[in-house]
C-alpha cells in the first residue's frame, strides 16, 4: 500500500509540475481591467485598452519572424493566446502547456546588462514565440501520443522528460541573439556564471551544474543551453537541433531519447559533446589575468555572499548592500575592517539604492493585496546613523531613485502601465511630485542622477536599443548626448563633479569608463586592480578613491583602489557586440530579421472576459490506494475560471463517484462550488434482531462559497490572510427502509480562516527564522442535527542554534459536540498513530530542524540529492470522550522520532521532497495497530 501511494503521489507530483511550470497568477487581474486582442495565424495577443501600439508591434514581430525560423525548429505551427500583463514590475515571460497559453510582463529592467537594451516587448516576442514554436514541433511520436490520451498535461510530462529545459531555454536565447543585433548570446554579463567558475577551477560535474547547490554558486540553465546550442549549429548546421528536437520528442530511442538523438546526429556522445561545447567557449572567455583574481580564494572555498552597490561616505568609509545564502539582504556601513549593520533591506526588485548625506534611497516592492498581477515600486529613505525608515510615496512605479545634492529632492523613473516611461522629480519629505521631465522621443531612462537642479544625468535606451549617457534638461527633456550612441549596454552611473563614471560593455568584458563632462571625451579606465575580475560594475567614487563590484564564483564582491593607481585611455565608442566567434549567427536569411518588422495592421477587437469559458485542456489520472480518479481539468486563458470533471473508484468499498467542481476568480472574492455524486456507498449495520447486514446508499454533496486571498508583502514580512465560507449539502438515499434514520440528510456551514506570516528566507535556511501559521476553523449544521465542531491550530517558527537550524512549535485543540460526528477529524495528531475523532483533542508538539549533508551528487541524470536534513520531534495529544454509559473516557498519545527528508531534484529539472520517519510511541495506539516503533514514508510536502 505504501508503495502504490508513493508511486501515485511521484506521478501526481510530476504531472503537476509539468501543469504548474511557469509563472501565471490565477485571479490576478481586477474586474475593471477591460481587454481587446488582436487575432493573427500564429498568435492572439490579448491585451488591456491602452496598450494597442505595443501590441500591433509585438503581433508584427511574430508575424514576420515565424517563417523564416521555423527550418532550425519544425514547421508544426498551432495558434497561440498571449496575455500582456502590465500591472506588474519585473520583466518576464513565459509559455506554458496545460492551458496552452503565454503572458508577457513589459516592464523594462533598470540594468541593461542582464537582458539589454532592446524595447522588452521586441525581445519578449522573438524568445517567447521561439517556446511557442517548440511546443508545436513536440507533438511528435510519444509526446503526441501522451497529447492524445492525457490532453496537454501529457503533452507538457512527455515533453519535460525528453527534452531538458537548458535546450528550450538555450534555444530561445540563440533566437533572440540571431534576429537581433543584440541578445544575450552577445552579452558578456550572460557569460559570467561559467566565466567564475571556470576562473575558478570549478570543474562541477554535469548534474552539479544542471541542478545546482546550497554551497556553491551555480549558474541557472540559460546559459548553459545558450552554449550547447549555439556550438552544435556553429559545427552540426542550423537544422541540427530541429532533428534532435524531433527525435527526442518522439521517443525514437525510448531510453535517454535526447542523449541518444544528439549522438545520433552529431556523431558524440552527450559527455564528450557537452565538453567540446564548454571547452569552445571556456577558450575564449578566460584567460590569465582572470585565474588571477580568482587564485585570492580557496581552492575549495563556497559562496560567499553578495557585495553590492557601494557608495562612499569618505575615502575611508564606504556603505554596500550585503546577502549570502544564510543572511536577508542588509545595508552595511564599513569603516576600514569594521563593519556595522545599518538596517536590514525591504523587499526589492533589484536591490539598488543609493546614498548622499547620510541618506539611503532605494525603491522598495510591494504587491496588491488582492490582484496578484499588480504591483506598486514604494520609495523609502534610511537614516544612516539611526537606521529608522521613512515611507516616502505609495502605490507607486518608481525605480532607481537618486538624491539631489542636499537630500530635498529625489529623481526616480516612473513606468506606467501604458508603456510610458518619463523622470519624475519629488520631494524628498513627502514624495509629492515637483516635476515630471518631459520625454518627447519616448526614451527609457536608467540609473538617473542630479547633475544640477536643471539637469540630470542617465544612462538612456532609444527604441533601436542603442544607448548612451546623456545629460537631460529638466524643463524642456532635451536631450545631451555625452558618449556616442550605440548597441553596447550602459549603466550605473555616478557622478563627481563634472565626470560621470560608469559601466559599459567593450569587446568580451563590461569595463569601467568615465567622462569629462564638458569636453565630452570618454576614457576607459585602466589599471592592475581592474583587469584580473569579470566585469567591473556599479562604481563608485571618493576624494582619491575608485570603488567597484566584480562578479565571481563566490558572489559579487567589493574591490577599491586609489585614483592615483588608475589611468585613462581615450575610447571610442565600439559599434558591435561580440559574437563569440559564432559564425552561425550571421546566416541569412534571418539574421537581425527584427529591424525590418512592421506593425500588425490587423484590426483590434474586443476580447470578451467568457471566451472559452471551461478551455478543458488535461486529463490527469490520480493514484492513492485505495482511491483512483481521473480528472478532466479546464481553465480559461484569462486564467480567472478553473474547472475539474473528475470520475474516481475506491477499491475497498467499491463505489464511484462523479465531481465537478470549479472557481471563479475575477471578483474580489473567489467564488467556488463543487458536486460530487457517489454510487454504491456500503457499510455494516445490525437489523431489528442484532444481525450484521450491508447498507446501501448513493451520496449528493453539494457545496457552494465564497475565499479571499490577500497576501500583505509590505517590508520585509510575507503575510497572508484567506478567508473561506462555504454552504454544503449532503443528501443520502438509502436503499433499506430501515436504515434512512441513521444517516440523514443534513446541511452546514464551513467557515475558516487562515493567517500566515514569515520573514524573508535566505536560501540555504530550511525553515523561516521566524513564521507563524494559524488556522481557525468552525463547521456546523444548520438543522435539526446540531452538530458542530471547532479547530485552533498553529505552527511557529523559531531560530536554531546555528542560522540553518529552526524550531518548530505546534499547538491545536479541537472540540465537537457530543451527539455527532458528521465532521471528520482535522487536528494534526501526534506523529505515529492512527487518529480517531474525539471529543475533545488538545495537541502539542516540537520539532528541531537541522541540515545533515549537502551531497551535490546523483546518477544516471535521473536523481540528484541536494541536500539531506533531519528534524528530531516530540509530540503530546490528550483526549477525552464519553462512552455510551455515561462515563468519560481520556488517553494521552506521546510519541517522539527522528526525520530524514531528501531534497532532490529529478530529470534534472523537477524538484521534489520526500523523507522517512520514525516514530517511538510512547503509549498504547488505541485505534491502530500493535507495536511501539513505527517507520513512514513521508511524501511531497512543501512549508506555506
Amino acid at each position: 500500500m505504501i508503495k502504490a501511494k508513493f508511486c501515485g503521489v511521484f506521478i501526481a507530483a510530476l504531472v503537476l509540475m509539468a501543469l504548474g511550470a511557469n509563472a501565471q497568477q490565477f485571479g490576478g487581474n481586477p474586474p475593471s481591467l477591460k481587454w481587446n486582442q488582436l487575432n493573427d495565424s500564429a498568435a492572439r495577443v490579448i491585451y488591456p485598452l491602452g496598450m494597442d501600439s505595443i501590441a500591433r508591434r509585438l503581433a508584427g514581430i511574430i508575424d514576420h519572424v515565424k517563417h523564416s525560423t521555423q527550418p532550425t525548429i519544425g514547421f508544426k505551427q498551432r495558434k497561440v493566446n498571449i496575455v500582456l500583463q502590465n500591472q506588474l514590475i519585473t520583466t518576464n515571460g513565459y509559455v506554458g502547456l496545460a492551458p496552452f497559453r503565454s503572458e508577457f510582463y513589459l516592464v523594462p529592467a533598470q540594468n541593461s546588462f542582464s537582458l539589454g537594451s532592446l524595447p522588452v516587448g521586441d525581445q519578449l516576442a522573438i524568445h517567447e514565440f521561439r517556446h511557442v514554436q517548440q511546443f508545436n514541433n513536440s507533438n511528435v511520436g510519444l509526446t503526441a501520443f501522451l497529447k492524445a490520451v492525457f490532453g496537454e498535461g501529457g503533452q507538457a510530462l512527455g515533453y519535460g522528460i525528453a527534452v531538458p529545459n537548458w535546450f528550450a531555454e538555450g534555444d530561445a536565447v540563440y533566437n533572440e541573439t540571431y534576429l537581433t543585433n543584440q541578445g544575450r548570446g552577445r552579452l558578456p554579463y550572460f557569460f559570467n556564471g561559467y566565466r567564475s567558475l571556470w576562473a575558478a577551477g570549478k570543474d562541477y560535474s554535469w548534474m552539479k551544474l544542471r541542478n545546482g547547490s546550497y554551497l556553491d554558486f551555480v549558474p541557472d540553465w540559460y546559459p548553459l543551453g545558450y552554449m550547447m546550442i549555439a556550438y552544435g549549429r556553429n559545427t552540426y548546421g542550423d537544422d541540427v537541433w530541429r532533428k534532435i528536437h524531433g527525435d527526442a520528442a518522439a521517443y525514437r530511442t525510448l531510453v535517454y531519447p535526447f542523449q541518444s538523438a544528439l549522438k545520433r546526429y552529431t556523431g558524440k556522445n552527450y559527455a564528450d559533446y557537452r565538453t567540446a561545447a564548454l571547452n569552445y567557449f571556456k577558450q575564449q572567455l578566460v584567460g590569465p589575468e582572470l585565474k588571477k583574481g580568482a587564485s585570492r580564494y580557496k581552492s575549495n572555498q563556497h559562496f560567499i555572499g553578495n557585495q553590492e552597490f557601494p557608495a562612499y561616505v569618505d575615502d575611508s568609509t564606504i556603505i554596500y548592500r550585503k546577502s549570502s545564502y544564510k543572511q536577508r539582504a542588509t545595508f552595511v556601513e564599513r569603516r576600514g575592517d569594521q563593519e556595522r549593520k545599518i538596517r536590514l533591506s525591504d523587499f526589492t526588485v533589484d536591490g539598488y539604492f543609493t546614498y548622499n548625506n547620510g541618506k539611503i534611497v532605494y525603491a522598495s516592492r510591494r504587491p496588491d493585496p488582492r490582484w496578484t498581477y499588480r504591483e506598486y515600486n514604494e520609495l523609502k529613505i534610511v537614516d544612516v546613523a539611526t537606521g529608522y525608515q521613512q515611507n516616502v510615496t505609495h502605490k507607486t512605479k518608481y525605480f532607481a531613485p537618486a538624491f539631489n545634492a542636499d537630500n530635498s529632492r529625489i529623481v526616480a523613473v516612473d513606468v506606467q502601465p501604458s508603456g510610458k516611461y518619463a523622470l519624475h522629480i519629488l520631494n524628498a519629505a513627502n514624495g509629492v511630485l515637483i516635476k515630471e521631465v518631459p520625454n518627447p522621443n519616448g526614451l527609457f531612462y536608467t540609473y538617473p542622477k542630479f547633475y544640477s537642479e536643471s539637469s540630470i544625468i542617465a544612462a538612456i535606451r532609444k527604441t533601436s536599443g542603442n544607448m548612451s549617457i546623456a545629460l537631460v534638461d529638466v524643463e524642456s527633456g532635451k536631450l545631451t548626448e555625452l558618449t556616442p550612441e550605440g548597441i553596447a549596454p550602459k549603466a550605473f552611473p555616478v557622478l563627481q563633479r563634472d565626470t560621470v563614471y560608469f559601466t559599459g560593455t567593450s569587446g568580451i568584458n563590461d569595463k569601467l569608463f568615465a567622462i569629462s563632462i564638458p569636453d565630452r571625451k570618454v576614457y576607459e579606465l585602466q589599471g592592475d586592480s581592474l583587469s584580473n575580475y569579470i566585469g567591473n560594475y556599479q562604481p563608485a567614487v571618493s576624494t582619491n578613491k575608485v570603488g567597484w563590484v566584480s562578479f565571481s564564483a563566490f558572489g559579487y564582491q567589493l574591490h577599491q583602489a586609489d585614483k592615483k593607481d588608475l589611468y585613462l585611455k581615450p575610447f571610442t565608442e565600439i559599434s558591435q557586440l561580440p559574437d563569440f566567434n559564432i559564425a552561425s549567427l550571421k546566416n541569412e536569411p534571418a539574421s537581425n530579421l527584427i529591424t525590418s518588422a512592421a506593425p500588425a495592421d490587423t484590426p483590434a477587437k474586443k476580447y470578451p472576459k467568457f471566451t472559452h469559458p471551461f478551455n478543458f485542456h488535461s486529463l490527469v489520472p490520480n493514484i492513492d490506494d485505495p482511491d483512483y480518479s481521473i480528472s478532466l481539468m479546464g481553465e480559461n486563458i484569462l486564467n480567472t475560471l478553473q474547472t475539474e470533471l473528475s470520475f474516481g473508484y475506491n477499491r475497498n468499498e467499491g463505489y464511484k463517484q462523479l465531481s465537478f467542481n470549479t472557481t471563479y476568480g475575477a471578483f474580489f472574492p473567489y467564488l467556488f462550488g463543487r458536486v460530487d455524486y457517489t454510487l454504491d456507498r456500503r457499510d455494516y449495520g445490525f437489523d431489528a434482531n442484532r444481525n450484521v447486514v450491508e447498507v446501501n446508499w448513493n451520496e449528493t454533496r453539494l457545496q457552494t462559497g465564497i475565499q479571499v486571498p490577500l497576501l500583505f508583502a509590505g517590508g520585509r514580512n510575507y503575510t497572508r490572510l484567506t478567508f473561506t465560507s462555504s454552504v454544503n449539502l449532503s443528501m443520502n438515499d438509502v436503499k433499506q427502509q430501515a436504515f434512512r434514520s441513521s444517516l440523514p440528510n443534513y446541511t452546514y456551514l464551513n467557515n475558516s480562516f487562515t493567517f500566515n506570516n514569515q520573514i524573508a528566507k535566505p536560501y540555504q535556511l530550511i525553515n523561516p527564522r521566524l513564521a507563524q501559521s494559524v488556522t481557525l476553523s468552525y463547521r456546523n449544521t444548520i438543522n435539526s442535527l446540531s452538530a458542530h465542531q471547532w479547530l485552533a491550530s498553529g505552527t511557529f517558527y523559531f531560530p536554531g542554534i546555528l542560522p540553518t537550524h529552526s524550531i518548530v512549535i505546534n499547538a491545536a485543540h479541537q472540540r465537537r459536540d457530543r451527539a455527532y460526528s458528521f465532521f471528520s477529524n482535522q487536528l494534526p495528531f501526534s506523529r505515529g498513530y492512527t487518529a480517531d475523532n474525539l471529543y475533545r483533542l488538545y495537541k502539542a508538539g516540537i520539532s528541531y530542524h537541522f541540515p545533515v549533508a549537502y551531497p551535490d551528487a546523483g546518477f544516471g541524470n535521473l536523481l540528484y540529492v541536494m541536500r539531506l536534513r533531519g528534524s528530531v520531534f516530540y509530540d503530546y495529544t490528550r483526549g477525552t470522550d464519553f462512552y455510551r454509559n455515561g462515563t468519560t473516557f481520556k488517553a494521552d498519545f506521546k510519541s517522539a522520532g527522528a526525520e530524514l527528508y531528501f531534497d532532490t531534484q529529478w530529470f534534472n529539472q523537477s524538484s521534489i521532497t520526500f523523507g522517512l520517519r520514525y516514530t517511538r510511541l510512547m503509549d498504547e495506539d488505541l485505534f491502530g495497530g500493535n507495536g511501539r516503533n513505527r517507520l513512514g514514508l513521508i511524501l511531497p510536502l512543501s512549508i506555506f
